[in-house]
Formats: C-alpha cells, sequence, structure tokens
C-alpha cells in the first residue's frame, strides 16, 4: 500500500487537470454575479440582475423592476397598489377592483378580514332599485309615491324601516 494513497491525494489528483487560467476565471465570474444581483423593487433589465431571477414589467411606467417568485418558483407579475384605476381584479395588488363611488370607474380597494371584496354601494338617500344597491342593505319607499331610496337600518334589531 502506497502511503500517498489517501483521500487527501485524490482529491489533489482531481484538481490537477484544470489549468490555474480556469479556476482565476470561475472566480472573476462568481464576482461579477454576486456584485449584479439586485433586491426586490430596484429596477433592472433581465432577471440575471436579480437575486430572485425575476424582472418583470411595472404597467405604470415602462421600467421593469425586480419582483419575488412564488412558492411554485414562478415570478410575479407586477401589480397596482390600492387607489389605482383598474378594469379586473386580476390587475390588482389585493385581487380586488370594484367601483368606489357613483362613477363607471374602478380601483384597486383592500380585502375584507375574510378575503372579500367589499363592492361599493350608494349612500343613504340615494335612489336605488334593491337593497344591494345601498350601504345600509336598506332601500324601500319612504311614502307610497315617493321613489325608492337608500335608508339606514332602524330599530333594536336593526331592520329596515321607514322612518
Amino acid at each position: 500500500m502506497c502511503p500517498m494513497a489517501g483521500p487527501g491525494w485524490t482529491l489533489l489528483l482531481l484538481l490537477l487537470p484544470l489549468p490555474l487560467g480556469s479556476l482565476a476565471g470561475y472566480r472573476l465570474q462568481k464576482k461579477q454575479v454576486i456584485l449584479s444581483h439586485k433586491v426586490i423593487g430596484e429596477p433592472c433589465r433581465s432577471h440575471q440582475e436579480c437575486q430572485s431571477n425575476c424582472c418583470t414589467t411595472n404597467s405604470l411606467d415602462p421600467h421593469t423592476l425586480c419582483t419575488p417568485k412564488t412558492i411554485f418558483l414562478q415570478c410575479l407579475p407586477w401589480k397596482k397598489p390600492n387607489g389605482y384605476r383598474c378594469s379586473d381584479n386580476s390587475e390588482c395588488q389585493s385581487s380586488c377592483c370594484v367601483r368606489d363611488s357613483k362613477s363607471p370607474q374602478e380601483f384597486c380597494t383592500s380585502q375584507t378580514v375574510f378575503l372579500q371584496c367589499v363592492p361599493w354601494r350608494k349612500p343613504n338617500g340615494d335612489f336605488c332599485s334593491s337593497h344591494r344597491e345601498c350601504s345600509s342593505q336598506c332601500c324601500i319607499q319612504l311614502r307610497e309615491d315617493s321613489p325608492f331610496r337608500c335608508v339606514p337600518r332602524t330599530g333594536i334589531l336593526a331592520q329596515c324601516l321607514p322612518l
């Protein structure tokens, strides 16, 4: 048995065929990768610049930003924060795109504790045709000849009763 045939020598023999220049190139390349990694939210041009390997377009302006990956290792698209105009739930960070006034325009809004989108409803005094339209969930005629209006719920059991 040769005294130099231990595991340390085997490892040394595996490294010998590599030219020294390739090791130096590996170190240089590794430093460049580490220096170019950007954190979430920083501007980027390609996926490789980001620590997350995700560089996606910001829909409000033409810039691209580093974004996180999902648990399934997919890049998350940028989504609009609350208050921005939207036309679909998928455009919003909260996944809630609803009307917030009498205008037909919709905006990104927050979700409830139960992860539901709360639709905008008419305030008390506005004309209505169903209970669902009113924030009080109460749409009634105040008199037989008057139009239906949103009114606050009244009484001990908070019922829809005329004022």
